[in-house]
């Protein structure tokens, strides 16, 4: 069977980001992704020239996929306070998630980000788009922006913390905190 450039590429970005998560992006090589997705090395070094490439694409289409996870969690809150507070019971839910490790692009970061301008910038865009999520659902909340930024850095220290200890009650005390936060107006 053939399959089209849309299905060689969903294949070869479901496998790479399955190995990448897993392993880190410096023990998958572009064979691995080859045997985990099926799709030929030439056809995989078709659709991405370099594993710099095909990491740059997974990143890219792992934050749209994971904001919009986020973003169907939280609008599911009632009014602007419950919905910053979703954040941290959406983080809960993801922590608890089977085969959890933490941030994708904290962990890319800390692994290739020094040698790859790629990961830099997907990661670093990662984070302001995460970061004006937050400042949306907090200033609907009627906060200001620094408000915004410690509950950003509250979701940001569940997640490293959550990663390292494989636990998910990183996610409860940042809601608490949270909640602290929005009770101070």
């Amino acid at each position: 069977m053939v399959l089209s450039v849309n299905e060689a590429r969903d294949k070869a970005l479901d496998a790479a980001e399955q190995l990448f998560y897993a392993r880190g992006i410096h023990a998958v090589g572009m064979d691995d992704v080859r045997a985990r997705s099926g799709v030929s090395l030439k056809r995989l070094y078709g659709l991405y020239p370099g594993k710099d490439a095909l990491v740059e694409a997974v990143l890219d289409r792992r934050d749209q996929r994971w904001r919009e996870r986020l973003t169907a969690y939280v609008d599911k809150a009632g009014d602007p306070r419950a919905r910053v507070l979703a954040v941290f019971d959406w983080l809960a839910l993801w922590f608890a998630e089977p085969g959890f490790r933490g941030c994708a692009w904290i962990n890319a970061f800390g692994e290739a980000g020094a040698t790859s301008p790629a990961v830099a910038a997907q990661t670093r865009l990662h984070k302001q788009r995460f970061a004006a999520q937050i400042a949306e659902w907090s200033a609907a909340a009627g906060q200001p922006a620094e408000v915004a930024e410690q509950l950003f850095l509250l979701a940001e220290g569940a997640m490293v913390t959550a990663g390292i200890r494989a636990t998910v009650a990183p996610a409860h005390a940042a809601r608490a905190a949270a909640a602290a936060l929005l009770r101070q107006d």
